[in-house]
């Protein structure tokens, strides 16, 4: 492992345990756990960047000691390593059981998957809660992110809600801490405006509260490229990537570019397209999916799950995982072309399918319980 000093990155009042943690975390020793289970349903990630010109440093193993460990990939310019997948927090607590939540969680911490992602607003704050008490005694092995789902208010919403995700996930600190669903037009306006989230994101780095921060959205490219115009020095963007996502308002070809461009981390999400309709009707394989989001230049996968049983498989495809050859990777977007057009396994980006309720209400259109379908 690089001996990355991320504890330069750390501001200076911080506790000593809370160093600590960020010097670990920059050499790298986070997530060395030893005995359990998980992968992705819903896995994420894609480009238009050819596997031979995929960089060496994010698509391809990193830190694997021994051959079928789940790779690691740089973080960006942070200096961190994270697993190549991580969890996801939307569907880890879907369910009602706890218990079963809880243990899934541990177990894919076990298996060395670091990244954990969550959010303010998922399954009602369940998300949060359930995942602060599977962390209990394993803080130091996770990278966690949280989003704030302020949604363009103020940034005294978004600081509360930062509070609010601090003492649900029983942490004095995130990992990273990211603008969520940035999926309407006028929403970078609201963003950065005087008072706008942006400045609670400076004012959480400040505190000591938030190592990393970036922005999230599934809808158009353009927005993602409007947030990045303001030349923020964001670490991470989160991003719907998939192999229909190439020719049709194409993230991969619009926006991972210019990410690797200026060194921010790209995190993948929906490599399944949101609801694995793709894979149900036998367009793609999981494997497929999985492996040619694995290949692009992205630095971790959120993962949606909903059993062991998907967790294994793609733990399986994700410890054995090659780079898919330039070649492979083309045909499947040709064979892919024809289903892509309409957009009818992308309908986070057609339709108001994956818009949260929070998001919609802040923006004055009712929530989705109360749309037709």
């Amino acid at each position: 492992m690089s001996g990355n000093n991320n504890d330069e990155a750390a501001p200076k009042h911080l506790s000593p345990e809370l160093k600590r943690r960020h010097f670990l975390q920059g050499l790298g020793f986070i997530g060395a756990g030893a005995g359990a289970i998980i992968a992705d349903h819903i896995l994420n990630g894609n480009s238009e960047v050819e596997a031979a010109q995929v960089q060496e440093s994010s698509a391809t193993p990193m830190n694997n000691k021994t051959t079928g460990e789940i790779p690691h990939r740089p973080l960006g310019k942070t200096g961190v390593k994270v697993s190549a997948i991580a969890l996801g927090g939307a569907t880890v607590a879907q369910g009602n059981n706890r218990e079963e939540t809880i243990r899934l969680i541990q177990e894919a911490i076990d298996h060395d998957i670091t990244f954990m992602d969550n959010a303010w607003e998922y399954n009602q704050h369940r998300s949060e809660e359930w995942m602060g008490q599977a962390l209990q005694g394993r803080r130091d092995q996770v990278f966690l992110m949280t989003k704030v789902c302020s949604h363009g208010r103020d940034r005294q919403v978004a600081m509360q809600q930062l509070e609010e995700s601090l003492r649900r996930l029983k942490t004095d600190h995130l990992d990273l801490w990211q603008i969520h669903e940035v999926v309407y037009d006028n929403d970078p306006e609201r963003i950065f405006r005087p008072n706008g989230a942006i400045e609670a994101l400076d004012q959480a780095k400040k505190e000591g509260k938030v190592r990393f921060v970036g922005f999230t959205g599934h809808k158009d490219p353009a927005i993602h490229l409007k947030m990045l115009s303001y030349n923020y020095p964001f670490d991470t963007v989160q991003l719907p990537l998939n192999c229909f996502d190439a020719s049709f308002r194409s993230f991969e070809k619009q926006v991972l570019p210019e990410l690797n461009k200026r060194g921010i981390a790209a995190i993948g999400m929906k490599s399944l397209s949101g609801t694995g309709d793709a894979i149900k009707k036998g367009v793609i394989t999981p494997e497929e999916a999985l492996r040619y989001v694995l290949s692009l230049p992205i630095a971790t996968l959120v993962s949606g799950i909903d059993s062991l049983k998907v967790l294994r498989q793609n733990l399986a495809i994700a410890r054995s995982f090659k780079p898919m050859p330039a070649e492979q990777m083309q045909a499947l977007r040709d064979r892919c072309a024809q289903y892509a057009a309409d957009g009818r396994f992308e309908l986070f980006k057609t339709s108001m399918k994956f818009d949260g309720d929070v998001g919609r209400i802040q923006h004055g259109f009712p929530p989705q319980s109360q749309m037709q379908t």
